[in-house]
């Protein structure tokens, strides 16, 4: 890993209180996160009150925050994991982390346990470089560089907007898959990090990730939702509609994704079995989902974050709306998300 200055204050920690008991789940990370500010979000469902240790330096919100903040009429509902979402909109830090409250700390290739702040901010703080790919991975690793071949006047890359780390054990598969491997783990550490190329989409997952909120946060949204959507990852498919969104959107606008380290390790949670009756609506979206973003194109008038997505609900709404009616309401989610952004997201004193 480079030897990345990381300014404390510029970094927000958001957590999603999916679990009342967030005791363990802080300490194990207590090592890698204390010195940062934390911004924890109760699921706004959940009854019980939550449990926090003590030695950090924490904002809890919960459901009378977010109505007061935001109101209760909004198009956009900040349950289950989405409630992560309410943490992005009021931080005013420039980066973001985010972790499930399933998953502790990895340890690597030699039995380390894994910094997964100082990988991601790293991984934001160097260039991407989406144009051309080095075969080397991350040319801005310590030992790598370009390849022979690779174009000098790409060489100094763009701006790295969004790192999308990786899992150890159980790692973010879909229910079918898990139902039907349900012994199978990740214990595969691969030692890279590269860049997603332009046009090409990944599935984004929000267990393990971190952006730039000064340039791409506002195109980091809870949208699309599931008619039977649950509280299990196996059962959203929010953060996979956010991240084809914002990988448009980061193309669109020259910026990078990185993908691959930092590595968590994810804790067991739920029965896939019982998932799939949920996500099965989803994985059947997904096979209209794809092609539309495959071929979306953004105005060149679109030249913020805000204008990309206000842009994106628009065609969402023309061209998907008429397949599902989830994808007319996601649209609406969509601009009500730059509405909240502008007055929320950029006035309140928040964090």
């Amino acid at each position: 890993m480079s030897n990345t200055t990381i300014n404390d204050s510029d970094v927000d920690i958001v957590v999603a209180a999916i679990n009342p008991d967030l005791k363990s789940f802080l300490d194990e990370w207590r090592p890698f996160i204390s010195q940062f500010h934390l911004i924890i979000v109760k699921d706004p469902d959940m009854k019980q009150e939550l449990q926090i240790p003590e030695g950090f330096n924490a904002n809890v919100y919960t459901k009378a925050d977010i109505t007061r903040m935001v109101g209760s009429t909004t198009s956009i509902a900040f349950s289950g994991y989405s409630c992560r979402y309410f943490g992005y909109l009021v931080s005013r830090k420039k980066y973001i982390i985010s972790i499930d409250d399933d998953c502790t700390p990895a340890r690597d290739s030699n039995g380390d346990l894994v910094d997964v702040v100082a990988q991601h901010i790293t991984n934001l703080k160097t260039p991407a470089t989406p144009f051309f790919f080095n075969t080397l991975y991350d040319p801005f690793r310590k030992g790598a560089d370009f390849v022979r071949g690779y174009p000098f006047s790409l060489r100094s890359g763009v701006t790295c907007a969004l790192s999308c780390g990786l899992w150890l054990n159980l790692a973010d598969l879909d229910a079918p898959t898990q139902a039907l491997k349900p012994e199978q783990r990740n214990s595969r550490y691969v030692d890279a990090v590269l860049t997603v190329p332009v046009r090409a989409l990944l599935p984004v997952s929000g267990i393990n990730i971190a952006f730039d909120r000064e340039v791409v946060g506002p195109a980091l949204f809870p949208a699309l939702r599931l008619a039977g959507e649950g509280k299990f990852r196996w059962e959203t498919m929010e953060d996979i509609w956010c991240g084809m969104c914002v990988k448009v959107i980061c193309d669109h606008l020259g910026l990078g994704v990185k993908t691959g380290m930092p590595y968590v390790w994810r804790k067991e949670r739920g029965d896939a079995v019982q998932s799939l009756k949920k996500e099965w609506e989803g994985v059947k979206l997904m096979e209209e989902v794809v092609p539309f973003f495959q071929s979306v194109r953004l105005p060149r008038s679109a030249v913020t974050a805000e204008d990309c997505v206000v842009s994106m609900a628009k065609t969402v709404k023309e061209e998907l709306g008429k397949v599902d009616p989830m994808f007319a309401r996601a649209s609406d989610a969509m601009e009500a998300w730059v509405k909240l952004w502008k007055s929320v997201g950029s006035s309140s004193s928040g964090a």
